[in-house]
This record gives structure tokens, C-alpha cells and sequence, in this order.
């Protein structure tokens, strides 16, 4: 017998808020802060990325950052452009619908859309004053997660977490609604809300026996995706490939590859993949959260984050000692004040969307 929705997201850890994933490992940041001999020293993880990457930098500025044949087409709005401009910058950047949508500055799958036509995109765009990215949807089969830091002037990185996304599909049986198989679903019907709404038009319709539909293009927890660990798959040649990337990636040396491919061969080979984003510092080591794997828990996934959180110092405090300054604590106060503003305007501006 299935939990009601929000009881099972109280007694399985993999849906706790992120904050009791990181208030727990306070103490080994003080410690490490003490070393450094700066409470900001984190922030010099990332030079080319701005504070590295902790939740304020424009998403677009840090696409430029990673070699052009790997980018997706993607196009930079700001607020309040005439969808005819629009429309022109979206043809001239040869981008076609459907497309993916999402804030510029954004975090926590926030206002991740695929919209499919021009009349959903100017509904997506009503009232929202923040700059937008629209970029070209990739219809290819798998993403991932792929993990990789460096120390500064290396050329030999790691690559120390893997994490494949499972996108969450329904069969039809011939006799139950779209809404009733999500429903009977032991992992949809956590977020039958969410594809309540993006299924609208068909949630009361009845597929048909053996017909699979996909619930969610977005690979996101939020969004209903798994995740998997993919740890396995890691390779020497994998990790020689990334290396290779790194190279081209000036001053950005810790951080999570989200990757959309076809065969996961070919990410190892280095090839036929786009990045879809480029991660610093916020981002996670997300195989944490396949629960089902036989290594993870609770605690074990407080020690993996305790260990890469060991890598950002050894790495800030290599940077710091090579001429690359600590922010200060007051800039690094009002730049939190900010994000923690913006990220109050974007929920808002999600739960009216």
C-alpha cells in the first residue's frame, strides 16, 4: 500500500530539504574555514564563474565558457522583449519548437519548461521580469550528471560521481486514464500535481495497451526524474575525456557536467553529447539520492558531500595561493541577500505559473 504523497517524502531521505544535507557538515566547514583563514575561501573555487558558481551567475554567461560544438543553440531574453523580437532571435539562432525554457538565473528545476508552440511561449513569458534562456530541445534518448574537478594546473582531473536520469513513463493498459495510471504509479503519483498540469489536455483520456508515455522531457528531482547512480561507469577513459574538455574551460575547476546524449559510449569517447549546462559550486554529486542503490543512506550521503566539500577547499586554497583573492565577507553577505530575494521572486513567480 502506497503513502499518501507528502507522508512518503517525510520518511524517505532522498526527499528531504536540501538544508538537512548541509547543516549537519557546518562543523567541517568551520574547520576548513579556519584553515583557509577566510569564511569566504569556497568562494575561489571557480574564478571564471561568478562567487564559483553559487547560485547567482547567469546560466548563459557560463554556456559561453564551454567549447562551441558541445553547446546547445541557445538564446539570451531579457525582460519585457516584444515576442516578435523574440521570434527573430530564434530564427537567426535557428532554434525551432519545440524549445526548453527557464530563467537565465534559476536552481531546483524552477521554471524549467518545454514549450511547443509560440502562443505557449508568450503564455510562459506573461509577468515574468527576469531574464530568460531559451534553448533548443535536444530529442536525444539519456542525460546525465556527470561530476569532474581539477586541481589548478593540473591537467589530470577526477570524475568522482555519475548520475544517470530515468524520466518517468506510464504503459496504458487500454482500460485506466492517463490520471489513474499516474496514480497506480509507485513513483509518478508522488508528483501527479506537477503532471497534472503538464498533461491537462489528456490526463482523462485512455491509451492504449502498451503505449508509453513520457511524463517529463526535464531531467530533474523536482520534475519527477530518478535518479540513478551510474558511479560504475566510470572509467580511465571517460575521465581522460573530460580532462580533454577541462582544457578548453578556462578557470573553472569543480563543478557537475549535465549531459544529454545517445549512447553513453560515445560521452566516453567524448562525442555526439551536448552540454546543457555547466555547474559550480552549488551543484551535488546526485547519485546521492538513488536510495535504491546498495551503498546509499543518509549518512552516507552526508560523507560524500563532506568529501567533495574537502575538494573545494583543496582547490580554493591552491587558487588563493596563486594569486586568486577571497571575496569579502560583505560582498559574499549582500550577494546572499540578493540570491535570497530572487530565489523568493522566482517561487512565486513557479507557483503561479
Amino acid at each position: 500500500m502506497k503513502l499518501p504523497a507528502r507522508l512518503h517524502k517525510i520518511v524517505h531521505w532522498e526527499y528531504w530539504p536540501s538544508y538537512l544535507f548541509y547543516i549537519p557538515i557546518l562543523p567541517y566547514y568551520f574547520f576548513k574555514a579556519l584553515q583557509a583563514k577566510s569564511f569566504t575561501f569556497f568562494l575561489a573555487t571557480n574564478p571564471a564563474i561568478k562567487f564559483s558558481g553559487h547560485g547567482s551567475e547567469s546560466k548563459f554567461a557560463v554556456m559561453q565558457l564551454i567549447p562551441k560544438e558541445l553547446q546547445p543553440k541557445t538564446i539570451l531574453i531579457q525582460a519585457g522583449e516584444k515576442i516578435s523580437f523574440i521570434q527573430t532571435k530564434l530564427q537567426k539562432a535557428a532554434i525551432s519548437y519545440p524549445l526548453i525554457a527557464k530563467p537565465d538565473i534559476g536552481f531546483r528545476g524552477l521554471l524549467v519548461e518545454k514549450i511547443a508552440t509560440e502562443k505557449q511561449l508568450q503564455k510562459y513569458l506573461q509577468n515574468k521580469d527576469i531574464a530568460i534562456l531559451l534553448q533548443e530541445f535536444l530529442d536525444y534518448k539519456y542525460e546525465c550528471g556527470i561530476f569532474y574537478s581539477c586541481m589548478p594546473g593540473e591537467k589530470k582531473g577526477q570524475i568522482t560521481s555519475v548520475t544517470l536520469k530515468k524520466f518517468l513513463t506510464i504503459t496504458g493498459n487500454g482500460k485506466d486514464t492517463v490520471a489513474t495510471l499516474i496514480k497506480k504509479h509507485d513513483r509518478a503519483y508522488l508528483y501527479f500535481s506537477l503532471f497534472d498540469k503538464i498533461h491537462a489536455k489528456k490526463m482523462y483520456t485512455i491509451p492504449k495497451k502498451g503505449e508509453r508515455i513520457k511524463l517529463s522531457a526535464i531531467g530533474n528531482h523536482s520534475k519527477g526524474s530518478q535518479f540513478i547512480n551510474g558511479n560504475h561507469l566510470i572509467t580511465n577513459e571517460l575521465e581522460a575525456s573530460f580532462d580533454r574538455i577541462k582544457q578548453e574551460i578556462n578557470g573553472w575547476y569543480y563543478g557537475r557536467f549535465d549531459i544529454k546524449y545517445n549512447d553513453f559510449k560515445d560521452v566516453e569517447q567524448g562525442k555526439n553529447f551536448k552540454i546543457i549546462e555547466l555547474n559550480g559550486l552549488l551543484a551535488e554529486p546526485t547519485h546521492i539520492y538513488d536510495a535504491e542503490h546498495q551503498d546509499a543512506g543518509y549518512f552516507t550521503a552526508l560523507k560524500t558531500i563532506q568529501k567533495h566539500w574537502k575538494l573545494v577547499n583543496q582547490i580554493a586554497r591552491k587558487n588563493h595561493s596563486l594569486g586568486i583573492p577571497y571575496p569579502s565577507f560583505k560582498a559574499y553577505r549582500l550577494e546572499a541577500k540578493w540570491l535570497k530575494n530572487y530565489a523568493r521572486k522566482i517561487t512565486l513567480l513557479a507557483s503561479k505559473n
